[in-house]
């Protein structure tokens, strides 16, 4: 099999010396691709910047050529959003080039203060301008899933209260992104570990909104990572809201790191999850449990592992 010429021979040779988003002229690094080195998974993971930087470089755009070398076709980025115009324009043409699909960034999120659960004009109109914002980042990028974080629940009013002001926000947000063809993706985060105390916490919840919403625009993230912590029973959570999920995220359980390094049965999981057609994207929101490049290609090998079915 042909392979591309090695990305960190040419840089430690100075042949590619460009960091972060910089290039001769073109904003990307002078690099030979070829046809690539290893085979597309079963399904489309989606590492992240950072994950790789060690065996692609710090440039981030070297990254992403790294990780088509290696067979993986998505990406995901939660602070794209917060990077530059000029920026996310190159970022948006390097995915294309190397034919990888973006996969979410985060367009609203709220981890201290009430926000859907609640009935404040000014909170929910910056709500709303956050996801017009986001519609003109994801057009640079290509994006079509953002990940929308429904903020703190409210101590002083019935729970039900709060479930009709979130369905009625979210509805003036499908209105934004519905034409669009554009979707937000809601994530349920564990109270246990990671999130105490936010709206939005259990897979059946997300479900009930997103029905109760009813628009393509509004689907769930299922982070299996979190689900495993708030619920367990995994497999079957995934079978009963499987008509309203539209994305998922991955991270073992303990330690949030990748496939094989925790108590989750990943293979089960995505074989399950390949069986039942699943065509989108599975986030790699997690860290590496390993330093170094060495780190970086005991992810490789654990993705390698659990999609081996």
């Amino acid at each position: 099999m042909a392979r591309m010429i090695n990305r960190r021979n040419l840089m430690k040779s100075g042949i590619c010396l460009t960091s972060g988003l910089a290039g001769a002229g073109t904003g990307f690094p002078t690099v030979v691709h070829g046809a690539p080195e290893a085979q597309p998974f079963n399904l489309n993971y989606a590492p992240h910047f950072g994950m790789f930087r060690h065996a692609g470089g710090e440039d981030l755009i070297g990254q992403l050529e790294f990780a088509a070398e290696q067979g993986f076709t998505a990406w995901e980025d939660n602070g794209m959003r917060e990077r530059s115009v000029a920026d996310q324009k190159k970022l948006g043409r390097a995915m294309d080039r190397l034919g990888m699909q973006m996969g979410v960034f985060v367009a609203t999120k709220e981890f201290k203060k009430v926000t859907f659960a609640g009935r404040d004009q000014d909170v929910w109109d910056h709500v709303l301008a956050d996801l017009r914002d986001s519609v003109a980042v994801s057009r640079r990028v290509n994006a079509k899933w953002m990940t929308v974080v429904p903020g703190h629940y409210d101590k002083g009013v019935e729970w039900d209260y709060q479930t009709a002001n979130c369905i009625e926000l979210l509805k003036r947000c499908c209105d934004i992104f519905e034409p669009e063809g554009m979707v937000m993706v809601l994530e349920p985060l564990n109270w246990w570990r990671n999130h105490e105390g936010l709206f939005l916490h259990k897979s059946p919840q997300a479900y009930q909104i997103c029905r109760a919403v009813d628009s393509p625009a509004c689907k769930i993230l299922f982070d299996i990572y979190h689900q495993q912590i708030s619920e367990g029973n995994l497999i079957p959570n995934i079978d009963r809201a499987w008509s309203e999920i539209a994305y998922f995220q991955i991270g073992d359980n303990p330690g949030r790191r990748e496939p094989g390094t925790g108590e989750i049965n990943y293979r089960n999981i995505f074989r399950h999850i390949h069986r039942k057609g699943f065509a989108g994207i599975m986030g790699m929101e997690h860290g590496n449990s390993q330093a170094g490049t060495a780190g970086d290609h005991a992810v490789i090998d654990a993705y390698r592992r659990a999609d081996r079915f």
